[in-house]
């Protein structure tokens, strides 16, 4: 089971390739929603935004009004980012999942 710490490391390593990747990110993901990333193997989550394709503002603590909430274990969180685990894949075995309006998530669909 992967740390608080390693799950927080791994959603700074993912706002980091989105900076890394900003124009190409804004035009695939040109969004502005709160974002909530629930970790139920260690009962924490985390809140931040995603504003025009960039994950800002990565906080501590659950978010219940999030538009976006992506709820999954602390191993497959790491290994999403790391790029160990199939994001579609994860989706469909529902090690992964995702509550957002269809509209969001069709836009999160291009990021695949």
């Amino acid at each position: 089971m992967a740390t608080v710490e390693e799950c927080r490391q791994a959603l700074d390593d993912l706002a980091k390739r989105l900076a890394t990747n900003a124009e190409d990110a804004r035009k695939r993901l040109n969004l502005d929603r709160t974002l909530a990333c629930r970790i139920t193997d260690l009962g924490v989550a985390f809140h931040g935004r995603l504003v025009g394709g960039q994950l800002r503002d990565i906080t501590d603590g659950d978010d219940p009004t999030a538009k976006i909430a992506l709820t999954t274990t602390s191993d497959d969180l790491v290994a999403l980012v790391k790029g160990d685990l199939n994001f579609a894949r994860a989706l469909s075995s529902r090690q992964l999942s995702i509550s957002a309006s269809p509209f969001d998530l069709l836009k999160l669909r291009k990021l695949l």
